[in-house]
């Protein structure tokens, strides 16, 4: 072999490993898993879901195929998706995009029940007494932006509210006073997170050229608070801290203070 064969050879295979290396990388990041995805009723948590979806397909093909397909200027909406290439989702799973196609919340929830691999799982759409149903499912939560959302302008739009399946329960409207005229009054939708499926049928409705209110995964939307904070007015949350420890475990400067000594802390009375 000449050393120019040898050396354009050389070239070829360096630039194959390049690009190889380039899609291996660029497949492994969609892959991973992704916080702001819509996933279908009965989905595990995000990181689980990705290794548990099998990529099958079915749960897709059985949305596809529900007894219940919505019609819009004359074409079938399909909710779920399959996440290709390009798609901001890991290729192959199952997803929706909630302003275009949200959820329809079918009784039978097809697409849960064609999972064979237990990423949807009925476990995810019970309810404390164990029964499950589409009304349960949490695939995300409804937030509202009030900057945009023309309600908070004092116009009268109630679309997410009207839209939504649990209306009266997942959505309600609050009337509040109009003081700019003094005659009229607001009515502001109010998202209630324990009746909110995130189908995003609100999201969908939304008149405003980007939709002010937007459905969420409630991983990314909600917060969370923390075990030492008690509802005084609660008897179920009172009785959870009942036999709650009193004793104090994180020690820092200022709690070696006694309390007096705490509060009167740079303060020289002889001044």
């Amino acid at each position: 072999m000449d050393r120019r064969k040898f050396l354009v050879q050389m070239a070829q295979a360096f630039g194959a490993s390049i690009v190889g290396g380039t899609v291996l990388t660029g497949f492994v990041k969609e892959n991973q898993d992704k916080p702001l995805a819509l996933r279908p009723p009965g989905a595990l948590n995000e990181s689980d879901f990705i290794k548990t979806c099998i990529r099958c397909g079915l749960c897709v093909e059985a949305c596809k195929n529900r007894k219940n397909p919505y019609v819009e200027s004359g074409q079938k909406v399909i909710t779920l998706k399959l996440g290709a290439p390009g798609d901001k989702v890991p290729v192959g799973t199952p997803y929706f995009v909630a302003r275009t196609g949200p959820c329809f919340m079918c009784d039978d929830i097809p697409c849960m029940n064609a999972c064979p691999s237990g990423a949807l799982t009925p476990e995810k759409c019970k309810n404390s007494k164990g029964e499950v149903a589409i009304d349960y499912a949490r695939m995300g939560i409804a937030v509202i932006d009030p900057n945009t959302c023309i309600a908070f302008w004092g116009l009268q739009c109630a679309a997410c509210y009207r839209a939504c399946p649990e209306i009266d329960k997942a959505i309600t409207i609050e009337w509040k006073e109009n003081k700019r005229t003094g005659k009229h009054a607001y009515r502001i939708p109010v998202v209630h997170g324990n009746y909110c499926t995130g189908c995003g049928m609100c999201e969908k409705a939304c008149v405003t050229e980007k939709p002010a209110i937007k459905v969420l995964p409630r991983e990314v939307a909600m917060g969370k608070v923390s075990d030492r904070y008690v509802k005084g007015w609660s008897k179920k949350d009172q009785e959870r801290v009942k036999k709650a420890s009193t004793t104090t475990t994180t020690k820092t400067k200022r709690s070696e203070l006694n309390p007096i000594k705490n509060l009167n802390r740079g303060v020289k009375w002889d001044e």
